[in-house]
């Protein structure tokens, strides 16, 4: 029998991208994986960049070929890695998303209460290793770090995993934030394994220097952008809110799946029944429960909603001091004088505070030396002063509604 030749995706960042056997392409072809074609990457930063309108579903696809590529390298570098584990690999980071809601990190943990993306991700590779038969428990010990070569984990998740040197390079693409465009092969073409850990030979430092300047560029300058954030902030808030009525038994419509979670604070993230009802979430369900919500009663719920949708957004301030309660309430007096009710403004002044570390000296970054030496970045880069980049970075914000 003639067996379905196995397809090559043309990719924007990298062109062409092989799929390398039927078990990846059958994971593709899984409707746990086309999810996520339907996943928003970047949440709702397409409302400050308006190109940020890719899915995870390439991301895990550039992650993918990033991954064989990185392999292929070690291998002619004289690392024993074997077809099998190279598979695992592939499928390991192709996976590693799959857990992932309804417009990304903006919403997590506020749909599935309390639960990250990294555990569903876990919970839908075992559920995956069931339908087929066992053939992704090598990938999910890789995922788990429960494998015996540790190096194998550190490709899918570290300081300098396969995952950043997608997502860097392809945020920076569709948002047109060229800072963040890091070197991606010439990194993987420097990488090595020695003594079962990642190094980065010594002739990368200086892309290595770049993709951590361009971490931080990409975090102040896109992902925590003042904008894209009051957007995710308003869009947390609004499902917050939700499940307060819901929970007072107001009626709130929105789709049955959706409703499942919102009003229920306690679900268990590994039982197959729950997994299955979340794997039927996507940006979908969000936006037409927002332009349903946008005519509801509730001033409030209504307000959040038509904000979203009309990118009618808050004004953000950020500062390096906390807020004082003093200063929110004079905010909120200010809006009841400029027409907004008190309960209006209850709701709609918030403050909080966002943080950036790129780098942890705990988790350094090896350099391999021509001596065949391993050095800690900070140790080996004079671009480090032990603090510029390894310091969290914290920015205190207000947020509050324009003047009517």
């Amino acid at each position: 029998m003639k067996a379905n030749k196995l397809p090559v995706l043309n990719d924007p960042i990298y062109g062409f991208i092989r799929v390398e056997s039927k078990l990846v392409f059958d994971l593709l072809e899984h409707p746990y994986f086309q999810r996520l074609r339907r996943i928003s990457q970047m949440g709702l930063s397409s409302l400050v960049y308006p190109g940020a309108r890719h899915s995870r579903f390439e991301h895990a696809l550039g992650a993918m070929h990033l991954m064989n590529k990185t392999v292929e390298t070690l291998q002619r570098k004289h690392i024993d890695i074997s077809a099998e584990e190279k598979e695992a690999l592939a499928i390991a980071i192709l996976l590693h998303d799959i857990g992932h809601g309804p417009f990304s990190h903006a919403i997590e943990r506020t749909i599935f209460l309390g639960v990250n993306h990294e555990l569903l991700s876990l919970g839908f590779m075992e559920l995956l290793n069931k339908t087929f038969k066992g053939k992704l428990s090598l990938a999910i010990a890789i995922y788990a770090d429960q494998y015996e070569r540790k190096f194998m984990h550190q490709l899918v998740s570290s300081q300098l995993d396969i995952d950043r040197l997608d997502y860097l390079k392809r945020d920076s693409f569709y948002t047109g934030a060229t800072e963040g465009n890091i070197n991606s092969p010439r990194i993987i073409e420097m990488l090595n394994v020695v003594d079962d850990q990642v190094v980065v030979e010594e002739n990368g430092l200086f892309s290595i220097e770049k993709f951590i300047m361009a971490r931080r560029l990409m975090y102040w300058q896109v992902y925590l952008h003042k904008t894209g954030l009051v957007a995710e902030l308003l869009l947390s808030n609004t499902m917050k809110y939700v499940r307060k009525l819901v929970a007072k038994g107001e009626t709130v419509p929105m789709t049955e799946d959706l409703m499942y979670f919102i009003s229920q604070d306690q679900l268990d993230p590994e039982n197959p029944m729950v997994l299955e009802k979340f794997s039927h979430l996507d940006d979908t369900d969000i936006y037409a429960a927002l332009k349903k919500w946008q005519y509801h009663p509730d001033e409030v719920l209504a307000s959040f909603s038509k904000r979203i949708i009309n990118r009618d957004l808050m004004k953000m301030y950020y500062r390096e001091e906390a807020f004082s309660t003093e200063e929110i309430q004079m905010q909120k007096q200010k809006g009841v004088e400029n027409g907004f009710s008190p309960n209006y403004m209850e709701h709609f002044v918030f403050t909080g505070e966002v943080s950036c570390k790129v780098y942890s000296n705990k988790s350094s970054i090896k350099i391999l030396d021509k001596r065949g030496e391993i050095h800690s970045l900070e140790d080996f880069s004079s671009l480090f002063d032990g603090k510029t980049f390894s310091a969290t970075e914290i920015k205190h914000y207000l947020c509050y509604p324009k003047s009517k």
